[in-house]
């Protein structure tokens, strides 16, 4: 095999999980679900709120990406074991959900914490509005306080429209939270060179850097019946989560108290991005997406704007342009330098109509209550 020059190791690795501000925690259905009778596995769960409730004892931001409903629901509705078809997971899924939903909630409310259930297709996550709408739900569920719990809708996805898989789900998820690290709890402890079951000479990787042809090669298929996963999927995980630069790792949920077992040094594979998910989510406002239109503003705005600040309607003096909420829009000084782009928070002509009024005047002008920021300050990028 060629030389990984993307595979180095480092010290205190578990370090990582604690440094996180911002964690997204993926289960497999494999852990949730005991494989041989369909039941939940409550003493693991509780275990895991316990690993949960750590994390938040020490002011870590914590949403879950919990696959299982599907496992769950087949049982109840007595389907037989293989592969079901869509109408069928669907159906499985509306009945597992519940119990799905319900079992996160007594897990988590032992330790004082709010359960939100949150369900997502695939294109909640690809469509501008409909990723801000969850990008702002999530952010505010958090400051709140409350522990989201995330499902793909598979109720009423189609096969266009699915992730079919909770890895990439997770991933997306990470980076619409602008999550700080994501693990994915499997049945396996990380990537290896090749099937440690079939090839005595694998190797678990400690550290990758990059997703090169050579990763994506160690890849195999499916090893868990009720899970729809693998690595294959998890490495197109990692890809999206690096480029939003969030670090994420591959962790056996084997154990008891796995988040713990992590940080104490078992052994798994951490994925590590070239940039943080700030400077990731500047990087993609700033030099990738369309400009759809412009924004003028005053001098008061420019400096507070060059502070840090965010940029108020009471200083953009005038709107170009036709965009809706959530497009990337041009950012002028008075003189036409550009200053910068950004995601506005208004459709252009509600922003025509609030541009030079102060923030407490928007209900008024619109008839409800929107954002008191043009663009905030996350979701600009300088120039």
């Amino acid at each position: 095999m060629a030389a990984l020059p993307m595979i180095a190791a480092e010290p205190n690795p578990s370090d990582r999980l604690k440094a996180a501000a911002r964690v997204v925690l993926k289960i497999g259905s494999a852990l949730l679900v005991d494989q041989g009778t369909g039941q939940l596995r409550t003493a693991w769960l509780a275990a895991l709120a316990q690993d949960i409730a750590l994390l938040r004892e020490r002011g870590q931001e914590v949403v879950v990406v919990s696959s299982g409903a599907i496992a769950l629901g087949r049982r109840q509705l007595g389907l037989a074991p293989g592969v079901l078809e869509l109408e069928q997971s669907q159906a499985a899924a509306a009945v597992g959900q519940i119990r799905l939903a319900h079992a996160w909630q007594q897990a988590l409310a032992a330790h004082g914490f709010t359960v939100a259930q949150v369900l997502l297709t695939l294109g909640d996550t690809e469509q501008r509005r409909r990723y801000l709408n969850g990008r702002n739900t999530l952010g505010t569920l958090l400051k709140l306080g409350a522990v989201p719990v995330i499902n793909e809708n598979d109720t009423v996805a189609t096969t266009e429209i699915r992730y079919g898989d909770n890895d990439r789900l997770a991933a997306r998820v990470a980076e619409m939270a602008s999550a700080d690290c994501l693990v994915l709890l499997s049945d396996v402890d990380g990537l290896y060179t090749a099937d440690p079951t079939k090839n005595p000479d694998a190797r678990r990787l400690e550290t990758v850097t990059g997703i090169t042809p050579e990763i994506e090669a160690m890849a195999g298929l499916p090893s868990s019946a009720v899970g729809s996963g693998g690595m294959i999927t998890k490495i197109a995980a990692a890809r999206i989560a690096l480029g939003a630069g969030c670090t994420m790792a591959i962790a056996s949920g084997r154990v008891e108290h796995p988040l713990r077992a992590i940080e104490a040094g078992a052994g798994c594979t951490w994925f590590l991005p070239a940039r943080s998910p700030r400077q990731a989510r500047k990087l993609w406002i700033g030099g990738t997406l369309v400009a759809k239109g412009t924004l003028f503003v005053d001098d008061g705005a420019a400096r507070a704007l060059a502070g840090g600040r965010s940029l108020l309607p009471a200083g953009v003096t005038r709107v170009e342009g036709t965009f809706d909420r959530g497009d990337a829009v041009v950012v002028r000084a008075a003189d036409g330098r550009v200053l910068g782009r950004g995601l506005i928070a208004y459709g252009d002509e509600d922003a025509r109509a609030i541009a030079g009024h102060r923030s407490g005047e928007i209900e008024a002008l619109l008839g409800f209550r929107g954002r008191d920021e043009m663009i905030h300050r996350d979701d600009l990028a300088l120039d």
